[in-house]
Formats: structure tokens, sequence, C-alpha cells
């Protein structure tokens, strides 16, 4: 028994929709034939044209008998007229039943043959082929429509499986070091028969400092991730407070590198994760204090920008270069590693606000620092107008 495949059933609905409408036209065909056939008596004369005599026999008035007989000719002629165009009929009607399965099963195979194609594509794709695309032409129809999404799907799981081997590849690396590190601490230690205490407590602090920094990553890598993924709930969050704060937590670290902050904090409400969208803002800020110079600056704005707000983190710093500024929101990437860090710290910036549907632009100021702006959408149950913004202008030196 063939396997019921969609050319099989659409081949099957075309050849029974066409023998139902067919012996339906049939049907009515003969049934009208049959009623004027019948309707058709015998007469008892018969009219003939002007000039003919009829024969003698119909001169006069048929017998009754003589009318019974034509009568039965009539019956049997007509009955054998209508057992011949049913027999026809019903030869037609098979024919034409075959031609049309015929025809439906290649056209059902012509209309599906972009299935076969993307079937085949998702069948040859794999993680080393990611690459493929199945690439249909033709009309724009549902079929067009399905290999277009297939194709983007194509797209975005390549996407997603290089920046996974990308990130795996360097996070191993990232951790290989701290653990080469406490490997070697504790080899030696081990080794030295003669290890006083002292030597086995500056072991174990070594020890620990690596695990604080093992952590550390782990904990990044687990933002990064958490933000990569879908958000779990969404809250209403005003970014002027939630900069207030990290910058109240923080102002120590200013005043220990000598950082000048200032502040321009508007009404700037969106909707989201808050712990996520306050991990974004602590990233900035952080980052901006962390490679900022002695004697420098530290710029926070947050606005409203009709449907977006705005967190604007300028800071000064040694001269980047414009070129490699955009890289940096690519985990594990530094262009200095003399600070210290993973790298991650813009990458959790950029996932966070691409997973809430924001954008994230580096900027490199001639005179040297780095300008970060995120953009987000703004509240719709909060929207902010133009009289309601009430800056904080707040320079303060530390």
């Amino acid at each position: 028994m063939p396997r019921p495949t969609i050319r099989l059933r659409l081949t099957v609905l075309y050849g029974v929709m066409f023998l139902v409408t067919g012996a339906v036209l049939l049907t009515i065909g003969y049934a009208l034939v049959r009623h004027n056939v019948r309707a058709v008596q015998f007469r008892d004369r018969i009219p003939l044209p002007r000039g003919i005599q009829p024969p003698v026999v119909f001169r006069n008035p048929p017998s009754p008998q003589l009318r019974a007989y034509f009568r039965d000719v009539h019956d049997q002629l007509v009955a054998g007229a209508l057992h011949r165009l049913l027999v026809e009929y019903l030869l037609a009607l098979g024919v034409m039943t075959a031609i049309s399965a015929v025809a439906g099963w290649l056209l059902a195979g012509r209309a599906l043959r972009p299935l076969r194609d993307i079937t085949a594509t998702a069948r040859r794709v794999s993680g080393a082929n990611l690459g493929e695309r199945i690439a249909l032409s033709g009309p724009a129809d549902e079929l067009q429509e399905l290999a277009d999404t297939f194709d983007g799907m194509l797209g975005r799981l390549d996407h997603a499986f290089g920046s996974q081997q990308h990130f795996v590849a360097n996070a191993s690396h990232e951790l290989r070091t701290p653990l080469a590190i406490m490997r070697t601490e504790v080899d030696v230690a081990l080794a030295d028969p003669a290890a006083t205490t002292t030597d086995l407590r500056a072991m174990g602090d070594a020890v620990r400092e690596t695990i604080d920094r093992c952590e550390r990553l782990i904990e990044g890598l687990l933002v990064l991730a958490r933000s990569e993924a879908a958000i779990p709930r969404e809250e209403t969050v005003d970014l002027r407070q939630l900069a207030g704060d990290c910058v109240t937590d923080l102002r120590a670290r200013a005043e220990d590198s000598d950082v000048e902050l200032r502040l321009s904090l508007e009404p700037a409400p969106t909707r989201g994760d808050a712990r996520l969208i306050e991990r974004l803002v602590a990233n900035l800020v952080d980052n901006a204090i962390r490679h900022n110079i002695r004697g420098g600056w530290l710029e926070v704005q947050t606005r409203a920008l009709g449907g977006e707000v705005e967190l604007r983190v300028a800071s000064s710093g040694h001269l980047l270069d414009a070129a490699e500024v955009e890289s940096l929101t690519e985990p594990f990437r530094r262009l200095d590693r003399s600070y210290g860090g993973f790298g991650l710290g813009l990458s959790i910036v950029r996932s966070v606000a691409e997973a809430h549907g924001g954008t994230v632009a580096l900027a490199a100021p001639p005179d040297g620092g780095l300008v970060v702006t995120v953009r987000l959408p703004v509240s719709p149950a909060n929207p902010v107008s133009g009289s309601e913004v009430t800056p904080v202008e707040a320079p303060v030196k530390t």
C-alpha cells in the first residue's frame, strides 16, 4: 500500500472531485435527454412537406393494432438509445476520471516540488553546513514564504552556532588559566616537604583568589546566557532610578580613581527584567570607572526620546581605535588586558539590550575615552511627555 503522502491525497482528492462533478453533470444530461426523447409520441398523422404524398398505409388513420406496434417500436428504439447513451457516458466518465487523476498527480508533484527541496535541504543541514540555503525562486506564495522562513531560521542557527563555538572556545581558554594556577600552587606546596604553615596559607590565599576569579567568570557567563534567553518577566523600570542607585553604589570606587561624576537624569521608563537592566547599567558605569584615567570624568545621562528611552554613559580615557570599538561587545573581547576582567561587560550590555528590543551604539571620541548609548523601547504604560521631564544635574567631584 503506498504511503499516504500529500501528493497522493491531493491526487485522490482531484479524482474524487472530478468523479462527483462529472457524475452529477452526466446524470443531469442523461435525465434531460431521456425526458425529451420520451416526450416524442407517435402521432396519427405525420406532417410531410407540401407536394409529397404519404405512403398508402398512412393515408388513412392507423388502426389501434398498428398504433400499438409503432408505439412498441418507438419505446424499444428509445430504450436502446438511452442504454447506449448511458454506457457511453459511464465509459467517458471513467476515462476522464483516470485522465484527471494522472493530471492531478502530475500537477500535485509540480506544486509540491518546493516542499521536496525544503525537505532535502533540512535533511542535509547539520552543524558542518549551516550556511546552506534553499534559495527558492518562484511566485510569492505560501511555499515561497515557508522557504524564506526556513532560510531565515538557518541564518539565525548559523549565527548562534558560530557564536556558541566562539564563546565556548574563549570560555575554555579563560577557565584553563585559573585552573592551571590552582594546580601549580597545590603541586608546589605538596612537593615541598619542608613547607611551613605560612607557605600553606600563601598557597591557600592564591587558590582562594583564583577561585574568586572563576566565580566571577562563571557569574558573568550565566548572566550572559540568561540575557540571551527569553525575558522571564516584564515590569516597568525607570532607568533614571537604576542609574542613580548604581552611581551611589560605585561612588567609592570613583573616589579611589579620582573620577568626576556628571549626572543628567531624566525620567526614562521602560519594561523588562529589572535585574538584567540593572546589570546593564552597572556594567556600563563599572567599565567607565575601570577603564578611566586619574583625574578623568564620567557622565551618565538618561532621557526619553519619543518611543524610546536612552541611557548614555560617556567617559574619558585613553585614545581608542574607532575601527575596533564595535568589537568590544563580543564576548571576551578586550583592547587592553592590563585592566583585568574577562571582556564580558559590554557583551552582557548588548545581549540585555537586544533581549529587550533595544540597541547599543559605541563611539570613540577623538580626544579619548568611550561613549556607549543604549536605547530601549519606552514603557507604554508610562509615557513621558516633555512637561514631565525633571532633569537632575549633579556634577560631583569625587
